[in-house]
């Protein structure tokens, strides 16, 4: 069953100006496939209907084929073509926005704060009898407008603030509202979407009032960030210093302690509406085998058919993108996606070195290249979430389809040499190369594969069959992360180090003793690994102001060599054995593919030209105007 308000607004205005005919009867029969939109609002299913379409703003969550880790230091999106480089060269323009994913576009998310106007509207007034369902629809438009105002806001800076249901040949002119309105808007919606919405059970995927607190706490947490506290946000950058219009960036005065309390406050109040999350409560580090299950297990988020896995991981979703196994969603195709080009996939969102080295050795040491010993095996007892997280050299992964000669079924971006059938020494690329013999123009150019979000089952062949792996738009372990920095800037360290450890021990990895301005940054670095591929990089490093450091830093591949070790040698197929090879990684630089760059107008995303040009009132972000 379809429903469509444009239909009926088209029809409305042609006879408006009149329609003649010798037989009009067939203007009194209602289309099989459409509603009026009267009639919704006096049926319970039907405006049930109508709000669960408001819910296709959220699109494939984050598992698009185009991932924003791409857009951030965790990953390179390995296909040229995408206008992906247009962002992270700094060259947006309003004339050229770049990769624009419907997941946060103005005009998307503006079509959906359109429905959930119109639901919020009527359901006020709609006579269908059921109160307890007209309550929960409404807490759940309510989260929705709120949500879509929320993706405008982090990544546009504010925006025109739209209640009301606008009718056809009005005047669409609107200014942008000030920042700190937007960000009182977005918090009413979520207190009333909690209020409608408390104790009601509702289908995962869905709104919740634990969703909407949770999404109040990060509203909260960004808005007393840096970014958004304009004498600061001018003090880092000039771009941002100039612009005449700060109010629309940010707070341009008032009690920033009060910001960070309020953040603190909200983050608490989600966190006691939850069951007290996935193994948050822990005293101590469980076993490296045992965190590394209980990250593959919130990854996977309970749904992964291997049986190895925690089941119960997924109570850590407060607010899920699911997938439906008869649809061929594209987000089900993630390993097709990102998956080695060994296995004939397509190498899509690949780990950049940045985010590997980031990884901890299992005793808390930060890995060096300068460490000889780090050096000469790179990939060896690091933090539990490094295995669960990225594909290497020499990694164990599924089986090999029938035309590679692998029967290890291990990962190979590296050269080695063999010996081929006549005993000659050769130097054979690995089958997840760019030289391959499998797809070489489908491999990583970052020597990296992703493994986050892909389901490990060994029955699922990745490049045919089709994975239900749930997207987390807002899980338990974020809402305290929320709390942590809060807390820490409230100078609650104490508070702060127990949620952080117990974060860490989840993990297997040992308690932190840091304070101060080490606790800040031991806290930063915690979420940049536990968060990886999450979404969160790309406002974190903006709205801590840390992205020209970060985000702006070239890329970095690693070249693997593997050697015969003096007198050992090996024939085809290849495997990885440190008995018989010497192996060397040497990070490398790389520039061709994208050259990146940081230009603190990249803090904001700008209008479009045709926006622009369609609402003379909305003054564009810093940095645009040229």
């Amino acid at each position: 069953m379809k429903l469509n308000y444009k239909h009926w607004i088209f029809f409305a205005a042609l006879g408006s100006i009149g329609l003649v005919s010798c037989d009009t009867e067939f203007l009194d029969v209602t289309p099989p496939t459409e509603i009026p939109a009267e009639e919704v609002w006096k049926d319970g299913a039907l405006a049930e209907g109508f709000v669960t379409g408001i819910y296709a703003g959220l699109q494939q969550g984050g598992l698009g084929e185009q991932m924003l880790a791409s857009l951030t230091d965790e990953a390179v999106f390995t296909h040229t073509g995408r206008n992906i480089n247009t962002v992270n060269e700094g060259s947006l323009s309003p004339s050229n926005l770049g990769w624009v994913d419907d997941t946060y576009g103005w005009g998307p998310m503006y079509t959906r704060i359109r429905a959930a106007n119109i639901a919020i509207t009527n359901l006020q007034t709609a006579t269908f009898a059921d109160e307890s369902l007209k309550a929960r629809l409404m807490g759940e438009a309510y989260f929705l407008r709120g949500y879509y105002y929320h993706q405008l806001v982090r990544y546009y800076g504010s925006a025109p603030i739209i209640t009301k249901v606008y009718n056809l040949n009005e005047d669409y002119s609107v200014p942008r509202n000030t920042f700190e309105e937007c960000v009182n808007r977005i918090v009413t919606d979520l207190d009333s979407s909690a209020l409608l919405l408390k104790g009601k059970t509702l289908p995962k995927g869905r709104a919740s009032e634990v969703a909407a607190l949770g999404l109040k706490s990060r509203v909260l947490l960004y808005a007393a960030s840096d970014l958004h506290d304009m004498p600061t946000a001018k003090a880092k950058s000039t771009v941002l210093a100039a612009y005449p219009n700060p109010e629309f960036l940010g707070y341009l005065t008032g009690d920033r302690k009060a910001r960070w309390t309020a953040a603190q406050l909200a983050a608490k109040a989600a966190l006691d509406a939850t069951d007290g999350g996935y193994k948050l409560n822990l005293t101590a580090p469980v076993t490296a085998a045992q965190g590394r299950i209980n990250y593959i297990s919130i990854a996977m988020g309970g749904a992964s058919g291997d049986k190895t896995l925690d089941a119960s991981a997924a109570n850590e979703i407060l607010f899920g993108r699911y997938f439906t196994p008869s649809l061929s969603e594209g987000a089900r195709q993630t390993g097709l996606n990102n998956g080695p080009n060994g296995y004939h996939n397509w190498a899509g969102n690949t780990p950049i070195g940045t985010l590997v080295d980031d990884y901890e050795l299992m005793d808390g040491t930060p890995f060096s290249w300068t460490n000889p010993v780090h050096k000469a095996a790179p990939y060896k007892n690091r933090d539990p979430r490094f295995y669960a997280t990225i594909m290497y050299d020499g990694a164990d992964w599924k089986p090999r389809p029938s035309d590679a000669k692998d029967p290890a079924n291990q990962i190979q971006t590296g050269a080695y040499d063999l010996l081929d059938d006549k005993g000659a020494l050769i130097n054979r690329k690995g089958l997840d190369t760019r030289s391959s013999s499998i797809e070489d123009w489908n491999g990583s150019r970052t020597g990296y594969y992703m493994r986050k979000f892909i389901d490990p089952n060994p029955a699922l062949y990745d490049n045919t069959d089709r994975q239900n792996i749930p997207w987390p738009f807002l899980r338990t372990t974020e809402v305290a992360f929320n709390y942590i920095e809060a807390s820490i800037e409230l100078g609650q360290e104490a508070l702060a180090l127990t949620w952080l450890n117990r974060i860490r021990f989840r993990s297997g990895m040992p308690a932190l003793k840091v304070t101060g301005t080490a606790l800040k940054e031991a806290y930063r670095h915690e979420k940049r690994i536990e968060m990886a591929y999450e979404e969160q990089r790309y406002h974190d490093a903006r709205r801590w102001m840390v992205a020209p450091t970060t985000l702006g830093r070239p890329l970095q591949y690693i070249t693997v060599i593997g050697k015969f070790k003096p007198g050992k040698t090996m024939k085809e197929p290849y495997h990885y054995d440190t008995t018989v090879y010497d192996y060397t990684y040497t990070p490398v630089i790389e520039k061709s593919h994208e050259n990146r760059t940081w230009n603190d107008k990249m803090y904001f995303r700008p209008f479009g030209r045709d926006e622009i040009n369609r609402n003379a009132k909305l003054v564009q972000n810093p940095g645009y105007d040229k």
